[in-house]
């Protein structure tokens, strides 16, 4: 299935949002009709936790509900609400996951430093793409494919040397995210610091645009 971007955009993003509301869709599957069909995103049905077990069956889950369903089938981009709907009734109240490496990656970093970098970030006008915070305190800055193979020699270049000492990542190909609306490892919801727009979940920034401030911000509040 292909994605496209262009005129009637606004048009189909009101078509998902009212078709939730004429069919009583529930809220993942609209959020998955969006990422599929206006972002252009892969998404994934996700484990959920509840009371230290996860979803998947697994007695010993190294990550009870943070992880992808292995038996569930990944979502393309380009699928519509109709599609999303199905695929969440057969995996009722998964979570919403996406997987990193393709469209986008992710830097990620202490929510405090995060939503203090992203402030200072906007007030400077720089292109940014989504932002969103977990429930274990962590912040997820999309940026564009290859910032975490990239991450180590652009913070070198920066004169910072280690990355871990900056509370900072990279995740890129074979990581998944847990995406807003849905809950993560039972702790609670993911949420966006930042949601989604045409200008910036489509084409997400360089991450030397933002690396900068981040490790800036990040070191400051570790210190």
């Amino acid at each position: 299935m292909g994605f496209t971007i262009g005129i009637g955009t606004s048009r189909n993003m009101r078509d998902v949002r009212s078709g939730t509301r004429r069919r009583g869709r529930t809220t993942e599957a609209t959020a998955v009709a969006e990422f599929t069909g206006l972002w252009g995103w892969d998404v994934v049905p996700g484990a959920r936790a509840a009371a230290g077990a996860c979803s998947c069956g697994r007695p010993d889950c190294p990550a009870p509900g943070a992880h992808p369903l292995d038996f569930a089938p990944e979502l393309p981009a380009g699928s519509t609400l109709d599609e999303a709907s199905a695929a969440w009734a057969e995996f009722p109240g998964a979570a919403v996951m996406l997987p990193v490496g393709r469209t986008f990656d992710v830097i990620e970093v202490a929510e405090a430093a995060g939503r203090r970098a992203l402030a200072r970030l906007e007030r400077m006008g720089l292109p940014l793409g989504p932002v969103a915070a977990t429930p274990e305190g962590r912040a997820h800055f999309l940026v564009a494919p290859g910032a975490a193979a990239e991450l180590p020699r652009l913070l070198y270049r920066m004169g910072w040397d280690d990355p871990a000492a900056l509370d900072l990542r990279g995740l890129g190909p074979g990581t998944h995210v847990t995406a807003p609306p849905s809950d993560r490892g039972g702790l609670g919801p993911v949420r966006w610091l930042r949601p989604p727009a045409l200008d910036s979940a489509t084409k997400p920034p360089a991450a030397r645009l933002l690396l900068g401030t981040l490790a800036y911000v990040a070191h400051r509040s570790r210190a």
